[in-house]
């Protein structure tokens, strides 16, 4: 593990491999540790470098503060990368990961080589979702309150077996290896920070001002809201492709 002092904070990563950077960052109660799977694999043709966003894993943060926010972890990322060499750099991002990767291509698209969203997350405005009602909280939006809420009561497995069967589906959390269950314990803090993050949904405007070259990654068995943002979205980024993985 290595660190970074971006905006006053300390950033964990790992590197692997060689070649051209490919920074990929993690989604909610993820840390660098997400993307262990398929770093290897990566690492055979790019430069990996997988970082935990503030306040994750190997932090053990309490829940308190206020620069747990959207924002913030935009703003740490361009940080990061602008002390990377080799730029421009491809970013991968999964789920709360793909937001902030996204917003990163909206605001600094000139770091970017390539943008991967593997099913990126967030709400959609009314541009992209006719029936969205502005500052209603989404589905998982609601989940990960009342989640919060058993993390700040102490109920830590019973605010992840909450939030993971409500997203997959019964019986996902008891599915789940010990290993991912431990780093999902690791990080269960950061749902307190995330009611009050300030995430933006995602607006047609948003999503045609891209113009870094973009691919969706997305699961062809994944249920939810996940998979309508990609549908959304995807038409609208110029020139962006689509890959659904079988299975």
């Amino acid at each position: 593990m290595q660190t970074l002092r971006v905006n006053g904070y300390d950033m964990a990563y790992l590197e692997v491999g060689q070649g051209p950077p490919l920074v990929c960052v993690h989604g909610t109660l993820g840390d660098f540790r997400t993307w262990s799977a398929v770093m290897g694999p990566l690492a055979k043709d790019y430069r990996v470098i997988s970082v935990s966003l503030r306040h994750f894993f190997p932090e053990h943060w309490d829940g308190l503060g206020d620069d747990y926010l959207m924002s913030q972890h935009v703003a740490d990322v361009i940080a990061f990368i602008e002390q990377i060499s080799e730029r421009p750099v491809n970013l991968m991002g999964h789920s709360r990961g793909g937001h902030i990767s996204f917003r990163v291509a909206q605001q600094r698209p000139e770091l970017l080589r390539k943008l991967v969203l593997a099913e990126p997350g967030g709400d959609l405005d009314a541009t992209l979702d006719p029936s969205a009602v502005p500052a209603a909280p989404s589905a998982v939006g609601a989940r990960i309150m009342a989640s919060a809420e058993k993390v700040k009561a102490g109920d830590i497995e019973g605010a992840l077996q909450g939030f993971f069967d409500g997203i997959d589906g019964d019986g996902a959390w008891a599915r789940l290896p010990a290993a991912a269950k431990q780093q999902l314990r690791d990080n269960a803090f950061t749902l307190i920070g995330q009611i009050h993050e300030g995430r933006k949904p995602f607006s047609k405007a948003d999503a045609q001002s891209i113009k870094t070259p973009t691919l969706f990654v997305g699961g062809a068995e994944t249920k939810g809201l996940l998979p309508a943002i990609t549908r959304a979205l995807a038409p609208e980024v110029p020139g962006a492709k689509t890959a659904m993985i079988a299975g």
